[in-house]
């Protein structure tokens, strides 16, 4: 029996060493990715900041990785998530979305947010939580923002 386990796991060590070398695709186009969105959208200075340091790692196609996303198994589950992130609300395609939609995501984005889904939990265990005054201040924002696109309606 020992030696099973010792196969499995000379198995597992291989498969390790492996994914090292193999790795998922980097998310980084740079800041021209959210320069659009920034720009129709005007964050104040505050709210930029916000988005910068709790958003756009996972909802941009500008990813600012830690050190930890060079090792595998770690490196995989980080695309993971930024891909899944981006599949929900990615500010990198601000511009391609029509006012209603661009509307929904804004909602998403306040109910989200509200109900402590964003960010993340895996996220803030490293980067920390959104204080909630950060949080009352990016849903007013995302509320007045709203207002922009249900007026073109």
């Amino acid at each position: 029996m020992k030696s099973v386990f010792k196969k499995i796991g000379l198995l597992v060590l291989l498969a390790l060493i492996v994914m090292q070398f193999i790795r998922p695709d980097k998310n980084e186009s740079g800041y021209e990715s959210v320069a659009f969105f920034e720009n129709e959208v005007q964050p104040t200075p505050e709210i930029k900041e916000l988005l910068k340091s709790n958003c756009y790692d996972c909802h941009s196609n500008q990813t600012v990785y830690p050190w930890y996303a060079e090792v595998a198994p770690v490196s995989y589950w980080l695309a993971h998530h930024v891909d899944e992130g981006k599949e929900h609300f990615n500010v990198s395609d601000w511009q391609q979305y029509s006012d209603k939609k661009k509307d929904h995501k804004l909602e998403e984005l306040i109910e989200e947010v509200e109900e402590g889904e964003m960010p993340l939990d895996s996220y803030t265990w490293i980067h920390g939580n959104l204080e909630e005054s950060d949080k009352e201040l990016l849903i007013k924002w995302a509320q007045e923002l709203r207002k922009k696109y249900t007026s073109k309606e």
